[in-house]
This record gives structure tokens, C-alpha cells and sequence, in this order.
């Protein structure tokens, strides 16, 4: 790819319009000045004082923060509770340019949320203590899962690609069920004119008709679920190519600060990650490398040239600390241009 190539796709960026469906979370970061510190006279208890408030678009949110930021349309389609946190979470989306009027809404269920203590210490540094989690526990009610699909299928003709986020490790309490994820698969099949790309925690293996995007843990169980060694990257690559022949979409697999090898019916070719300097935060990074490579895809790029494109915008969202960055196209034009250079083309993984 030179750079106008690059110019050319993150000029259609905004024109492209994406659906992202799954598990959209709240990030609650409190921050806790320690100094301020109470005894509770109840408990006799350190009471810890909260001084700031954080919140942000977490888990599909990342992702479609992600999509935001490089210009791109995006509708979010999920499930909240009517509670403060839904309010926040719509909030933090709608302030983004989100589309939130698919969120389905329910009085019964929580707005699933990651409550991320920050302790800042006499000398100003912060560091997070405990999470606290506040997820749905039981299977999401069936009349639920047939709004999530007709809004689903009513939403598909006006977008030109659909992320499909699917968080929640527990079977069938978030919002891709296996009903929800079948429906993907059929949908995509019927419509292969539009990018459908899924990222999964737990389930990556069972998506069909789809790309997906595992690292290397995530590929190693979705095809040897008993695995117990490390998971070494000849093992991924081992099941990122199991994967692609049996689903024949492209497998966009994460390595880290190796970059991506990408499984397609060209054999495996490595992208090689982009180099940084200094201190790294790797929290969110594959949800931008899932914004990255989607949006270049609904551009028109080649697998290989998107697979670049979300190694770029990685490269700059892990050195944004204690936060979960994002990246402008301004930015990932530099990057291009002072952080390709002497990287050399796609390499084939044999």
C-alpha cells in the first residue's frame, strides 16, 4: 500500500455506514483520593472518598468509539436496562455521533457495566483496584432475541458492514445468542455484498458465513478446547488455518506486537505489526484493530491492505495510557508516514 492508496480508502470513510451489534457496556471509572480517606464508624472500615467520575461506551462501544473516530457512520444495536447506567451509556454514544435509536431498552435487565476503582495516591499516581461487574446472569428472554434480529434484518439494506461484538462469556446472556448468531450467519449469506466481521471472547469458532477476528488464545480453544499449554503462536496459526477452512472467510489473526496473520484462500500471509516507542496500554487495541480493518474493508481494500490499516490504528491507540484511545485519519496518515517506512510487504507465514 503507498500513501495514495491510503488516502484513497480514508477518504470513503465517511461514507460508509456500519451496524454494530452485540454487548455494549458502560466503563465506570472512580477515582479514589486516598487522602481523603474516612473511618466508617459503623464498620471501623476505610471508607473510600470518590472524587471524579469517568464514564465511557465500553466493549461494543470500544469499537464503535473506534469507528467514530476515524469518520465513519455507526448504529448501534443492543440491549441496556432502564437504569442510570443506560443513561450514561446512551449519553456517552449519542455524544460520539451515534445512531442509539435501535438500543433495545428493558426495565427487567441491567445495563451491564465494568466499575474500574482508580485509587490515586499521595503522590498523584492512580492505579486500579478491584473491578466490579454488573452483568445479566440468566438468558436473555426470547422476545428480546426477536427484536434484536428484526431490527437486525431491518437495519441490514442501509449499512455497508456489520460488527458483531459478543462480550459476555456466559452462554446466551448477552445479546449474541446462538439464535442471534445463526441469524448473523443467514443474513450474511443472503447478503454477500455486505463486510460482517465478528469478534468473540468465547465463541469464535461457532460464527459461520462471517469474518472473525481471534488472537491467539481465542483461535487455540475455538478449535482444541482442551488445550492446556501456552498458546504459542505456531498453535494459532496451526487453528487460525483450521478456522478459515471451515468457515471460508478471513480469519484476521491477532499476535500482538508480532501484527496479524491473515488466513484467506491465498494461504497465510503475515502483516507485521507497526513499530512504537515507549510505554504502551494494550486495552482496546483489538477493538481498534476491528475498526480499522472494517472500515478499509467497506472501502473497498483488499483483506491484506485492511489487515495494515488496523495494525496502524493500533499502533496509536496503545500509546494513548490509561485510557481507551482512538485514532483519527490525520493520525493514521502520519503513522503511514513515519512509522511504515523499511517495514518491507505482506510476508507469507510459510
Amino acid at each position: 500500500m503507498n500513501e495514495q492508496r491510503l488516502n484513497e480508502l480514508l477518504g470513503r470513510f465517511p461514507h460508509i455506514h456500519v451496524l454494530v451489534v452485540g454487548d455494549f457496556f458502560l466503563d465506570k471509572y472512580l477515582v479514589i483520593d486516598r487522602r481523603l480517606s474516612e473511618v466508617s464508624l459503623e464498620t471501623g472500615l476505610e471508607a473510600y472518598q470518590v472524587v471524579d467520575v469517568r464514564c465511557s461506551p465500553g466493549a461494543a462501544g470500544t469499537v464503535t468509539s473506534n469507528l467514530r473516530a476515524l469518520g465513519v457512520r455507526v448504529t448501534a444495536l443492543g440491549v441496556i436496562g432502564d437504569d442510570g447506567e443506560g443513561y450514561e451509556l446512551r449519553r456517552g454514544l449519542a455524544e460520539r455521533g451515534v445512531d442509539i435509536e435501535p438500543l433495545i431498552e428493558r426495565a427487567d435487565l441491567f445495563t451491564p457495566t465494568y466499575t474500574k476503582p482508580m485509587v490515586r495516591e499521595p503522590d498523584g499516581c492512580e492505579h486500579e483496584i478491584n473491578r466490579l461487574d454488573i452483568k445479566n446472569r440468566s438468558p436473555l428472554p426470547v422476545e428480546v432475541e426477536e427484536q434484536v434480529i428484526a431490527r437486525l434484518r431491518g437495519l441490514l439494506p442501509e449499512v455497508d458492514a456489520v460488527v458483531v461484538a459478543d462480550q459476555v462469556p456466559e452462554h446466551n446472556c448477552g445479546v449474541i445468542t446462538d439464535r442471534v448468531r445463526e441469524e448473523i450467519g443467514r443474513l450474511a449469506l443472503a447478503h454477500p455484498d455486505k463486510i460482517f466481521a465478528a469478534d468473540s471472547r468465547q465463541r469464535i469458532g461457532l460464527f459461520r458465513q462471517v469474518i472473525i477476528k481471534p488472537n491467539r488464545r481465542e483461535a487455540t480453544l475455538a478449535v482444541r478446547p482442551d488445550w492446556k499449554d501456552e498458546f504459542t503462536l505456531e498453535a494459532a496459526q496451526e487453528c487460525g488455518a483450521e478456522l478459515f477452512r471451515r468457515n471460508q472467510k478471513p480469519v484476521f489473526l491477532t499476535a500482538g506486537s508480532q501484527g496479524i496473520f491473515l488466513f484467506t484462500e491465498k494461504g497465510c500471509q503475515h502483516v507485521p505489526a507497526v513499530p512504537v516507542q515507549g510505554e504502551t496500554d494494550i486495552v482496546g487495541a483489538g477493538d481498534s484493530v476491528m475498526a480499522g480493518l472494517v472500515s478499509a474493508l467497506a472501502s473497498g481494500a483488499e483483506p491484506e491492505e485492511a489487515a495494515l490499516l488496523g495494525n496502524i490504528v493500533a499502533s496509536i491507540t496503545i500509546q494513548q495510557i490509561g485510557t481507551t484511545g482512538t485514532a483519527s485519519p490525520a493520525q493514521v496518515r502520519e503513522r503511514f508516514r513515519t512509522g511504515i517506512r523499511g517495514m518491507g510487504g505482506f510476508l507469507s507465514c510459510e
